[in-house]
């Protein structure tokens, strides 16, 4: 009778172990993805490379999940996972999605937004009021996200949101709008690609950032909370090995401007 409680109890405490490991075992998945469709340097979708895709690839390999992008107008991100169309997305664009069923994961990326005019303009932004009267283009979602800049812009018909944000470096330095409103990596890159394939000289700009980085305002949404958590234990694998850093450096040739932020955030 020992012999058999003594069996009983190795084979109970063998299914526990069992149940432990249980969301380790879980299989590997392809795991469709909203990404923008025109955001140079994270995201390329010509050859579905770029920053973000690399590191959100990379991360979800950790635990064998294979990264399947699909690409949006901005505007439809978060219309595509509310409808059932993808597992995931790259970002919310300002809308809590909890309620739709989206788990956050960790910031895979920052987007480092700033006002950007021209240097002959002399302006001077620290405040909502000093965009009083002035024109502002920005990236498709940004009313969302900074309300308290943006609204009295919007309501004096004097913001526009655009997706392709090759032309906001075009309009700025044209003199259509007196404010850009993008991410400082984004609008670098958009005005070297254009002084090399259309021989653009564009006029000197001034940088004018208004708000804190806040590396929460940019996390991936995952339909499955397993899936979410196995994406963050990908990330923080990537950034313990260095990896993370390379692929920044890969894109961009230094090291991000963002080190001060993860390290408070981590």
């Amino acid at each position: 009778m020992a012999y058999r409680i003594a069996l009983s109890t190795g084979a109970a405490r063998g299914l526990l172990a069992l149940a432990c490991l249980w969301p380790m075992l879980l299989p590997a998945a392809e795991i469709s993805m909203a990404f923008g469709e025109k955001i140079p340097p994270f995201c390329f979708p010509e050859t579905d490379s770029g920053i973000e895709l690399e590191v959100i690839g990379a991360a979800l390999a950790y635990r064998g999940h294979m990264l399947k992008p699909r690409y949006y107008s901005f505007a439809r991100i978060t219309v595509a996972f509310k409808g059932g169309e993808v597992d995931a997305a790259m970002t919310d664009l300002g809308e809590d999605m909890t309620s739709w069923g989206a788990h956050y994961g960790d910031p895979a990326v920052f987007y480092d937004n700033i006002f950007i005019s021209l240097k002959e303009r002399k302006l001077v932004i620290k405040k909502p009021a000093d965009l009083r009267g002035l024109t502002v283009i920005s990236f498709v979602g940004a009313a969302k996200r900074y309300p308290e800049w943006l609204d009295e812009v919007k309501k004096a018909g004097r913001y526009f949101e655009q997706n392709d944000q090759a032309l906001q470096v075009l309009t700025l330095d044209r003199g259509r709008y007196d404010l850009v409103l993008s991410d400082r990596n984004i609008f670098r890159y958009f005005t070297l690609q254009l002084q090399l394939n259309r021989a653009f000289h564009p006029k000197p700009v001034a940088e004018h950032p208004f708000v804190a980085l806040n590396p929460m305002n940019y996390r991936p949404l995952f339909r499955d909370s397993r899936v979410r958590d196995d994406f963050n234990l990908g990330l923080k694998h990537l950034k313990e090995t260095g990896r993370f850093e390379a692929i920044y450096q890969k894109y961009l040739g230094e090291p991000r401007r963002q080190a001060a932020v993860d390290s408070q955030h981590d």
